[in-house]
């Protein structure tokens, strides 16, 4: 028995085969109605899926043998995956010199007819067969031929599709891990946060009620700034906690907000400078969304219009209204400008237009994708319109 050829990058197309986690992955029901459909098609009794490793051939799939494997040096399909033919034909194995004293030939299986057709993946490395054996010569027909070959195309698309789903389930899987511990990360910080706020507002209380026995009503203006801050930043931190528990929350716990309290804490939170202006402007008195989103969106585009301003008197407006099936949110101001090149770019994670804000700071990339996560979070839609120099309007469609 001669020794028998290796393919081409053997090495590789092993690599290749493990990557599919097919080797003992045990019988499946589609893979054997093809080894049936082939030994129907072809009028030969035994039909065999099989992938070869280094050292061992495995059946998928076994019809008209209980044989689940054998030997790599005693396989006739491992000739097969190494003669780079489309299919090969043994008509009879007893005059072939390759199988001629293979015990498979003259043994008690005594095997005669062969014909295999390698199973080449899209990377182009023959990892197995089906092929269909005898003990008897049989005379294929160029239809037959043809049908044995589609049928191995059929193995090679279903082994595709489950290594296809087997990658997209450990990405999912991946992406489940990264949020669970980005959860718990937002979790924690918010409990660093909230314990040093909580202290401040303690400490400030006991300042007001000394300041309330001297009278210092400019001190006490101060300090009442400071108490609305921390409460306003408690606050925001406890949504934080909820949303880290349950992500879910931020599409279903809608509630009814206050708009003049939203823009009042908003106007706290961002301290904007004395020659910068922040106009809300809004007919409705309340409206029904989720809090923590809708806080979180317009604190970053409202604090990105106060940083990317140049004039001397500068100016956000934001003008809410509702619609039909939406409320429609216009951010506005008289900043810097962004050029119509980048609009398109403004919303991907991490991109920055490398300026330096009125504090000298260049941006991280983050608020803009993050918005623009949260709005597609709550089926929403956001836009642009800009001129540089002259400023930038955001037009958010919030579904409601």
């Amino acid at each position: 028995m001669l020794q028998y050829p290796y393919p081409k990058n053997e090495k590789e197309r092993l690599a290749s085969l493990a990557g599919y986690h097919l080797m003992d992955s045990g019988e499946e029901k589609e893979f054997d109605e093809i080894a049936t459909i082939a030994s129907a098609i072809c009028g030969i009794p035994i039909s065999l899926i099989t992938f070869i490793d280094e050292k061992r051939q495995w059946f998928k799939s076994h019809i008209g043998t209980d044989f689940t494997e054998n030997l790599r040096e005693l396989s006739f399909c491992t000739h097969a995956i190494g003669s780079g033919e489309e299919i090969m034909i043994v008509e009879d194995a007893r005059l072939d010199e390759r199988f001629a004293e293979n015990p498979m030939v003259t043994g008690p299986t005594k095997l005669v007819y062969y014909a295999g057709v390698p199973l080449i993946n899209e990377e182009g490395y023959a990892l197995g067969t089906i092929c269909v054996l005898d003990q008897k010569q049989h005379k294929l027909t160029a239809e037959q031929i043809a049908a044995l070959k589609s049928l191995g195309r059929q193995v090679v698309d279903k082994i595709e599709l489950k290594r296809t789903i087997t990658k997209l389930q450990a990405a999912n899987q991946e992406l489940t891990n990264s949020n669970l511990l980005i959860q718990k990360f937002a979790s924690m910080a918010a409990h660093d946060i909230k314990n040093p706020l909580t202290n401040m507002l303690l400490t400030s209380q006991l300042l007001k009620r000394g300041m309330e026995k001297n009278e210092d009503q400019r001190s006490l203006k101060l300090i009442e700034v400071n108490i609305s801050s921390a409460n306003a930043l408690l606050s925001l931190v406890d949504e934080m906690l909820d949303y880290s528990r349950s992500p879910s929350q931020l599409i279903a716990k809608k509630q009814k907000i206050r708009l003049k309290a939203l823009f009042e804490r908003i106007h706290i939170l961002l301290s904007a400078p004395e020659n910068f202006a922040i106009e809300f402007h809004s007919q409705l008195e309340e409206i029904h969304y989720s809090s923590i989103a809708l806080e979180q969106i317009l604190l970053n585009l409202i604090s990105n219009a106060v940083r990317y301003n140049d004039k001397a008197n500068g100016w956000v407006k934001v003008i809410l209204s509702e619609h039909q099936d939406c409320y429609q949110l216009i951010v506005e101001d008289n900043g810097i400008g962004i050029a119509r090149e980048y609009h398109h770019k403004i919303f991907d994670n991490n991109f920055t237009l490398e300026l330096a804000d009125r504090y000298e700071k260049k941006g991280t990339g983050i608020g803009l994708s993050t918005v623009k996560d949260l709005i597609t979070a709550l089926q929403g839609n956001i836009s642009l319109t800009s001129t540089p120099g002259e400023g930038t309007a955001f037009l958010l469609t919030l579904k409601k």
